[in-house]
């Protein structure tokens, strides 16, 4: 059976070593390899898969309880809607008892692989172009970190009761996960991690009704260092996400839950230009829909104030310079390698650009702090007349191009470094409008 289905894909010798190790992890296991006898469809989309794919290969060498997703191809290719994951989730979860937590992390975990192979799989086939692709992976993203807010909560109110407002009123959570980088941005990748940073409009004055009563400060620290470690901590299905805080005000030593006070305070007195580049890609994820519309009010009014032009010009161009020397291509090495990222002409140009226009334009425009990613935030630069819409248009099609091709590499196990020679055109463009916006 297995000869028979190499015969349908090209690099069958490839293709038969990924198989492979793939049946050497579930040799023990006869379950795993009864389910691929008795099912030669199955199998079937185990060799197109692991022919296309060394990373779903990786992935179901590591997590064999996803060759249950490839009983049902209908399913496999068609990956669901967000209120289908939540509705999925949600079902998914009451099957576990609420106290059994180290059940529930594995469960999220595998939850969220066999979401993400679908995902794969769909993009593989081309039933997924790459914003839709994207869209998904932050889908699911959000659907576990709503539940995993939820798990963190109820946890600690079970011990300490719910936290009470300063007119005697309890919260319900009044705690919000925002989004940066590319979950802000709705650009997540396979292996994305990601950057979060944690709010709470309640009192910090006040405590919490329970038996073991805490202030309100602790009861939120405790809350968001949960969250991190359910989100973090390797389980034998590995780990959820990894989670990055460092763009939390005051970075690493700064309090890992801030008030929208305190949140807003520091935007409007200490962040640098670079974090408020940062908050043009930053969106509510998860949580307390009053915080999350708090947060959103005090964004937009950090985007719009007005700025000196000249000055900020020169410290996103001081920022990028910063980033390319330490990401980028060796200065020995360049002409031989391309990062699509980090290098001149690459992707981060394009995202600095849009973050400058913005922080710039805003005052007078400030439809564009609706998005919070780069193709509807160039789109809304285009509409607002700060940029020309054939320069938007071209900027939108070389950005999904590059990204595209970070997607596609990613799946075959290969990094964002191309040959020195990949993408002339769309290089140039970059450079040209970059020399254009930021330089002339």
């Amino acid at each position: 059976m297995l000869l028979s289905a190499l015969t349908e894909v090209e690099g069958r010798s490839q293709t038969l070593e990924r198989v492979l190790q793939l049946v050497e992890a579930i040799l023990r296991r006869t379950a795993y390899m009864v389910l691929l006898l008795e099912n030669p469809g199955a199998l079937t989309q185990l060799v197109r898969l692991c022919s296309e794919s060394p990373w779903i290969a990786s992935l179901l060498a590591e997590t064999p309880l996803l060759l249950d997703e490839l009983l049902n191809a209908e399913s496999l290719y068609n990956p669901p809607t967000k209120d289908e994951l939540q509705d999925e989730l949600r079902q998914q979860m009451l099957r576990i008892p609420y106290e059994d937590l180290e059940e529930q992390m594995e469960s999220l975990r595998h939850f969220k692989k066999a979401h993400i192979l679908r995902v794969a799989a769909s993009e593989l086939k081309g039933t997924l172009p790459l914003m839709k692709v994207s869209d998904y992976l932050t889908w699911i993203a959000e659907v576990v970190l709503d539940h995993v807010v939820d798990v963190a909560f109820s946890n600690l109110v079970s011990r300490h009761g719910y936290p009470r407002r300063a007119d005697g009123s309890t919260c319900n959570t009044d705690f919000a996960i925002i989004g940066y980088g590319k979950l802000g941005g709705i650009e997540l990748g396979y292996t994305s991690d990601l950057d979060l940073v944690f709010v709470h409009k309640a009192d910090p004055q006040q405590s919490t009704d329970g038996d073991k009563p805490l202030d309100n400060a602790v009861f939120y620290t405790r809350l968001g260092q949960r969250i991190v470690h359910i989100l973090n901590t390797q389980t034998p299905s590995g780990q959820l996400y990894e989670v990055d805080m460092r763009l939390r005000p005051s970075g690493n030593s700064g309090l890992l839950v801030s008030t929208l006070q305190a949140f807003e305070k520091y935007q409007q007195n200490d962040a640098w230009t670079w974090e408020h580049q940062a908050l043009a890609r930053a969106r509510g994820v998860a949580g307390c829909k009053d915080t999350l519309a708090g947060f959103e009010k005090i964004r937009h009014e950090i985007l719009c104030q007005s700025r000196d032009k000249e000055a900020l010009r020169e410290e996103v161009v001081n920022m990028r310079e910063k980033m390319r020397k330490a990401l980028g291509t060796p200065e020995s090495k360049q002409g031989e390698t391309f990062h699509i990222k980090h290098d001149n002409g690459g992707i981060i140009d394009i995202e600095f650009l849009v973050q400058y226009l913005m922080l710039a334009s805003s005052a007078e425009h400030p439809e564009l702090t609706q998005w919070s990613d780069n193709i509807r935030q160039l789109e809304e630069l285009g509409r607002a007349g700060v940029m020309a819409v054939e320069d938007t248009e071209k900027l939108r099609e070389t950005f999904i191009t590059l990204r595209s091709t970070i997607h596609r590499r990613a799946l075959q196990n290969l990094n964002s470094q191309v040959e020195g020679d990949a993408f002339p055109e769309e290089r140039a463009y970059i450079r040209s409008m970059w020399q254009k916006v930021m330089l002339d």
